[in-house]
């Protein structure tokens, strides 16, 4: 059967013909936003009798959707992607795509259009609904078509927390021509552009805050071709005051500021409400050092979208940049959170057989891709919290390590108390509270046991009722009795409150005895958390102080029938118990993270080599980026390109690093392994992508000639060479700063 594949083309196999379409038919109504990559389903006969037909789909990305013409033309490119026969002398069957079917979701109208080719024979466009109907496609269902496959695959280009098998990236823009009808189909649709939802992070997707505009920033912004979007918002704002925001972003990334500040202030005229453009004015103000200034900005920002994730983050942010850190913590607690809801994604289905081609001139110098040591890791680096954060909450815990980073953890944890109410302090008014509450009660009761309520209704106090019988008296001693042992139940609980052996409840990640464990395990303490073989001095202390619970709103709520006349903290809050959460992971990330670098010093004064797996090397790496450790962050990925483990994470990182300081050869040669990665797993297109964005960082001080003579000087393969240039033509063809130079 391994002629039946596409030479260079990734392909899953399937059980019973069709049941790629099936599930996508039935998965439509799932798709919330942009949808999923597109979906090629072939079918691959030999025209033998008693042979079965082979049916087999990919997912792809890239190709233009415009029309059922274009469509049609991919499928049918497929047949030139054939293996061969063996040899001449071969006896087995030639194998030939029979017919196909393409799938593009449409995010605008939430339906599906489908492309049937019989080869040969005739094409079949039609559209499939929700509901799994189908229906004719309009001009305008092309359009959006269109418009929802370029913005797949700009959005999804290097999206890395989104992978599927046999997932093919093709360049979405190739030519101006093709940008221009690009720029074209985003005006016409910019108005329905909330249709197709937002970043996870925006709670309502608006004209100015959805896919679409993402889109175009992204596209244009990571080239520095700020221009083109410019003359685009130009057009949009005489329609939509609101765009000026856009706008005025632009003509900042252009460095025109007077342009933009008048753009700004006319504007704010006109949409006073607008966030997103109070934000932008506050961006500026912070750029020229007028912090006081963006802050009444930004708070009125909260004013005009106080439901919005983003206005809390960025006065988050302002506060923490003017050194306002209580003001920071309590701002951060009021951030309204919301469900991670992440990329949309295909059902998977049982497959008979997975294809995936390796290219073998370029895999030649990456690492071999199978499991090996280096690829294991120690289970208290595995089960770190801190990766698993999505959406809102990851965005938070960066404005918390931000804050850990400024003041550190003992300073933040001293902060917290200032602000909010721990839960010890709680628990202390509360049993005041019942204190109070029960000497009430007990006055109450005395008050009730020193009358007496006679059969005509008359009422006299305990001393005129002499006469009553013995009986009478015995119930009031009953009374007063009882009273006496009510009153003195709370009073008890108050003690058991106030009593030190009260087990205050902490919600653990991990306990101490995990952490000497693992240092016992390894070898390196005794069980008294002191090193076996050296001197105390060496490694002493390596575990930071573990935070107390603060009391959250939750656990108040579910004590309300308290009375709460006696609660007063008029200076402090609740904490929202995601917060709280939050705290306790950030402490795992910095207990391990305060024992790695303790072990690295102590294996440093020994003259030791200290050894990690590839993995291992590579969590921390992460670590180390998390808290904004980044020169030691850079020392663990360099570490972990030094293993055998196949990953493209931490030469990605380093890209980014060597960007960023301008070092020219570091660039090109992570760039190559980046690039050797990405093609190994079928991502064929040149923008955008990181490296596009780290060689236009580069080619606008140094220019694309020196990047260029970079990689000559470096001798590559043909292949490789040919990939790498690809990037420098792109930058030719689209004009980017930097390459005529």
């Amino acid at each position: 059967m391994t002629d039946a594949a596409f030479k260079d083309i990734p392909e899953l196999f399937e059980v019973d013909i069709g049941e790629a379409l099936t599930a996508r038919t039935e998965s439509l109504a799932t798709f919330r936003e942009l949808g999923p990559p597109d979906l090629c389903h072939v079918v691959k006969s030999t025209g033998r009798t008693g042979q079965r037909d082979l049916g087999s789909f990919h997912y792809i990305s890239g190709v233009d959707a415009s029309s059922s013409a274009s469509l049609a033309a991919y499928i049918n490119s497929l047949t030139y992607s054939l293996e061969d026969s063996l040899a001449w002398f071969s006896k087995g069957p030639t194998w030939k795509v029979r017919n196909g079917c393409y799938c593009c979701f449409n995010a605008f109208s939430r339906v599906d259009v489908r492309v049937d080719v019989k080869i040969p024979g005739g094409v079949n466009a039609y559209v499939v609904d929700l509901r799994g109907e189908r229906h004719e496609a309009t001009p305008e269902i092309w359009q959006e078509t269109y418009m929802s496959a370029l913005l797949r695959a700009i959005l999804y280009s290097d999206d890395p927390s989104y992978w599927l098998d046999a997932y093919r990236k093709l360049d979405p823009i190739t030519s101006s021509e093709g940008e221009v009808r690009f720029l074209q189909a985003a005006e016409a649709l910019f108005m329905k552009g909330w249709q197709v939802g937002s970043d996870p992070e925006v709670q309502v997707a608006t004209v100015v805050s959805n896919h679409l505009t993402a889109g175009i920033l992204k596209y244009f912004g990571g080239s520095g071709r700020w221009q083109q979007a410019a003359n685009l918002f130009e057009k949009l704002s005489a329609r939509e005051p609101e765009v000026a925001s856009l706008l005025a972003r632009s003509y900042l990334g252009m460095n025109e500021e007077v342009k933009a500040v008048q753009i700004m202030s006319n504007a704010i005229k006109h949409t006073p409400r607008s966030y997103t453009l109070l934000h932008v004015q506050s961006d500026f103000l912070r750029s020229k050092g007028k912090a006081d200034w963006a802050l009444k900005l930004v708070k009125e920002a909260v004013n005009c979208a106080p439901s919005e994730f983003v206005t809390w983050e960025k006065l988050t942010e302002l506060y923490i940049e003017m050194k306002d850190y209580e003001s920071a913590l309590l701002t951060l607690n009021s951030c309204p959170m919301f469900t991670y809801n992440g990329r949309d994604n295909h059902r998977s289905i049982p497959t008979s057989r997975v294809h995936l081609p390796l290219k073998r001139q370029i895999s030649d110098i990456l690492p071999e891709r199978q499991k090996l040591e280096d690829d294991e890791a120690d289970p208290a680096l595995l089960r770190l919290p801190a990766p698993g954060l999505r959406g809102t909450w990851a965005r938070a815990y960066a404005l918390l390590t931000r804050l850990v980073s400024e003041i550190g953890w003992d300073e933040l944890l001293k902060t917290r108390s200032a602000v909010f109410v721990m839960e010890e302090e709680y628990r202390m008014q509360k049993a005041q509270a019942d204190i109070q509450n029960a000497a009430l009660k007990q006055q109450l009761h005395r008050e009730a046991d020193s009358t007496v309520i006679h059969e005509d209704g008359t009422v006299s106090r305990r001393s005129e009722s002499a006469t009553l019988t013995a009986d009478d008296d015995a119930s009031i001693k009953g009374v007063r009795g009882s009273g006496g042992s009510k009153a003195s139940e709370p009073d008890g609980k108050a003690e058991e409150a106030l009593s030190p052996s009260d087990s205050i409840p902490i919600i653990r990640v991990s306990t101490e005895s995990d952490i000497e464990r693992e240092l016992a395990e390894s070898g390196r303490a005794t069980p008294n958390g002191k090193d076996a073989d050296n001197p105390p001095s060496v490694i002493t202390s390596p575990i930071v102080e573990r935070p107390l619970t603060a009391a959250a709103n939750e656990e108040a709520e579910s004590s309300s029938t308290a009375p709460q006349e006696a609660f007063s903290f008029t200076n402090k809050r609740l904490c929202e118990r995601w917060l709280d959460n939050l705290f306790m992971v950030l402490y795992e990330d910095l207990r391990v993270w305060t024992i790695f670098r303790a072990e690295v010093a102590h294996f440093k004064t020994q003259h030791v080599a200290y050894r990690k797996t590839g993995m291992e090397w590579e969590i921390l790496g992460d670590l180390g980026v998390r808290l904004h450790h980044k020169e030691e962050a850079k020392e663990a990925y360099q570490r972990c390109i030094e293993t055998s483990r196949y990953s493209q994470k931490p030469w990605t990182k380093l890209l980014e690093v060597y960007a960023e300081e301008g070092d020219i050869t570091r660039t090109v040669q992570a760039a190559i392994r980046v690039a050797a990665y990405q093609h190994a797993d079928f991502t064929e297109m040149t923008y955008p992508t990181l490296i596009a964005r780290c060689f236009f960082k580069l080619g606008e001080i140094h220019g694309h000639a020196k990047i260029s003579f970079t990689l000559l000087s470096m001798g590559l393969s043909e292949p490789i060479l040919k990939i790498m240039d690809s990037y420098l033509q792109y930058g030719k063809t689209f004009k980017v700063e930097g390459y005529d130079f």
